[in-house]
């Protein structure tokens, strides 16, 4: 006789170990770490294009806010992937990516039309990333990193 239960439950112990694993985990990291890697990368080889980023949202010095910018998520998307201090980034995170979309993101004041669909498009997505920001940092913090 074949326990039911047993085989019902493998295709579910499978899957939780399949998403548990540290090469999973990693690369769900990698993954949402993505556009935070990306962005900086391009303001890497098209500084001008950056600089006119900066100047275009009206943050002044313009190279500096641009520096900053490429090394703060640069190295918060490093500490998330690697787990040092992945709590912290993560959280630095979400506030970068609020004040981002904030500044950026600026849908109520489009009118009506593509754009303004894009655009509050986008600043959900960003409201979403954030909330994921915050899983990241509450799951470190439940496994006692912030100690």
């Amino acid at each position: 006789m074949t326990d039911h239960s047993t085989t019902q439950n493998a295709p579910k112990t499978t899957l939780s170990n399949l998403l548990r694993s540290p090469v999973s985990q990693r690369l769900a990291l990698l993954a949402l770490c993505a556009a935070y890697i990306q962005g900086p990368v391009t303001k890497i080889f098209d500084f001008h294009g950056a600089i006119a980023e900066m100047n275009h949202f009206g943050l002044s010095p313009a190279p500096v806010f641009a520096i900053a910018v490429i090394v703060f998520e640069l190295v918060a998307s490093a500490m998330v992937i690697s787990g040092f201090l992945r709590w912290a980034a993560a959280l630095s995170l979400v506030g970068f990516t609020l004040l981002a979309t904030l500044v950026a993101l600026r849908f109520w004041e489009l009118p009506s039309g593509m754009d303004r669909m894009m655009a509050t498009n986008a600043f959900f997505e960003h409201l979403g990333l954030a909330g994921a920001f915050i899983i990241v940092a509450a799951m470190d913090l439940a496994k006692g990193a912030g100690k």
